[in-house]
Parts: C-alpha cells; structure tokens; sequence
C-alpha cells in the first residue's frame, strides 16, 4: 500500500513543530514517570498509541487513576481522572505555558505530585517554566506525523506477534521521541554508560526494532533495529530490503523511511526489515530459534481495511 497511507514526512519542514510536540510529550512524559511504579529497563515511562493519539494509560493516584493523553485528531490535551473529573487544554503556545495549565489542571483534578521539570535525553534542556523557545504547533503537520505513526505502529504490532519470549508493548518513548518495540531473550546483560538512565535500561539481552521521526543529528525519519550487547560482526550482516543499511553513526541498522515508503508494498518491505535484522541479531547471540515459532489459528488474520479484507503474511 502507497499513497497516503504512508504519506511523506519532511524533516525540515515539520522540524519547529516537532521538537515542540517533543517537549509537550516529556512535560507528561515526567508525570507518568511521578506516578507510575518503577519497572525494569523503564517500562513504566512510555506512553502508548490510540486511535487518536498518545496516552500514558491509567496511572494510580491512591485508590484513584489518572490518564493524559494528546488527542492528535482535536489537538488537545485530555487529562482524565477514574472518578469523571476531566480537563481539556488546546494544543498549541510555549511549553512554558502548557506545563504552567497541566500543574493547575492536576491541583484541580486533586493530584498532588511533584514534577522533574528538565527534559530527558535532548541537548541543552531547557527547564519546562523557562522554555518559551518551544512554541509552534502546527496542526496538520502533527496530523500527519500521527498518520504515520499508526500506520508504523500497525506493522510493529505485526512484528511483536511473532514472538513467544518476553517482548515490551508497542511504546512511544517521550525521552528519544521514537516508538518501538523490545524482545528480550532472558539473559542480563553488563549495563552500559554511568547515567541511571542507561544503567537501569540496559542490563537486559535484547533485540529492539522502531523508528524515529528524525532530529537535529539524523535529520530524516527512519526504521531502525540493535541488539544489544552488539555482536561482533553485525554491522556485516546482510538484511533486507534493498536500501537498508548500517549506521556506523548510529551504532544500528537503519531503513530510510522515504525509501521504505515509495516500494511497492511498503508494510511488507517494512517486515523484512523486522525480521532480517532480528534473524541475524538472534543469530549471533545464541537465541533459541523456536522464539518465533508461533502457531496461529487458521481463522485468524482476517481483518477489514476500507471496506475489504487483507490477510496476515
């Protein structure tokens, strides 16, 4: 499938309005982080896809939940509590703004929780009450990054339910502004730099596959795929389809997403991508080769898309 289902996404042109929603995304990003019990390799910190946008999911606040959640469709920002309470904040303004309505939105909504106000993961942070340099917000540009992100998330849910290990959620990681999803194949593995960061969220064997939107440093959107610890070697494996590549940069493996797009039938060039980088991963670290040995029922992969009907691989 071509066209506007995977519609292009220009750095340069949506860059303003990226790196703003980036930091709408860690202003609520640290909320979840305040609220959410601690999980191993920060499985608590991601938000989530809907049909709409990007939620946290419930979050507790004693025997009460709190979701937030970034409607890319209305552009607002809906922060719900499991009582009915509800707060509603257009997208749009500086962070400094948008973070000064969320803490007057939580006291009314009852929540009493102190915030981390410096963003995670970015050069030169600006603290959230300070940042008055992240202001624009345009809407279409954001309604076609949730385009793509649906449809990216459409294909990684694909690719997570070939394995039978433990493997993360679909997640969308407010720090690296990326979404993603993580198999791991039960072995530790020695934490790599000296941030808590790092420590707590590499000390676990792991395949990850996902794909960015672009920054400052890889100005273009991309599908990507590591293993960690990186065997030796990888860099030299190939893997499909054409136009992947490895990063020496990046330290990965990387499809462009103009590249992935314009194919002929971009979902599966998409899941060639998934698998060759994950076969040689998995490969070379000794992964038991029965993890994507998964049985389904014959009725199942049946589902409707635009009034027809498209069956699984």
């Amino acid at each position: 499938m071509t066209g506007a289902v995977w519609p292009p996404l220009p750095y340069d042109e949506w860059r303003a309005t990226r790196d703003t929603l980036h930091m709408y995304t860690q202003v609520i990003g640290k909320l979840r982080l305040a609220l959410s019990p601690f999980e191993p390799e920060w499985a608590n910190v991601p938000l989530y896809l809907t049909a709409r946008g990007l939620t946290t999911s419930p979050m507790p606040i004693g025997h009460r939940t709190l979701d937030a959640e970034f409607d890319l469709i209305d552009h607002a920002l809906v922060l719900r509590s499991s009582d009915g309470a509800i707060e509603r904040r257009p997208l749009g303004g500086t962070v400094a703004d948008l973070y000064s309505e969320v803490t007057r939105a939580l006291k009314r909504l009852q929540v009493h929780v102190t915030l981390s106000v410096l963003p995670s993961e970015v050069p030169a942070p600006i603290p959230f009450p300070e940042d008055t340099t992240h202001a624009t917000y345009v809407a279409a540009h954001a309604a076609r990054f949730f385009t793509v992100l649906t449809q990216v998330g459409i294909v990684l849910k694909q690719h997570r339910a070939g394995f039978r290990g433990r493997t993360t959620p679909v997640h969308f990681f407010w720090g690296t502004f990326d979404i993603a999803v993580v198999r791991y194949s039960g072995r530790p593995a020695a934490p790599q730099g000296r941030g808590v960061i790092e420590r707590l969220g590499s000390d676990a064997e792991e395949i990850c596959a996902g794909w960015w939107p672009g920054d400052a440093r890889v100005p273009f959107p991309a599908f990507y795929a590591y293993a960690y610890p990186k065997p030796e070697g990888i860099e030299h494996a190939r893997i499909e389809p054409d136009g992947a590549t490895w990063s020496p940069g990046a330290g990965e493996f990387i499809l462009p997403y103009d590249t992935a797009r314009t194919l002929n039938d971009p979902d599966a060039a998409i899941l060639r991508f998934l698998r060759s980088t994950y076969d040689v991963a998995a490969a070379r670290m000794g992964w038991e080769p029965d993890l994507t040995e998964v049985a389904t029922p014959r009725s199942h992969g049946a589902v409707a898309s635009s009034g027809q009907e498209m069956q699984h691989e």
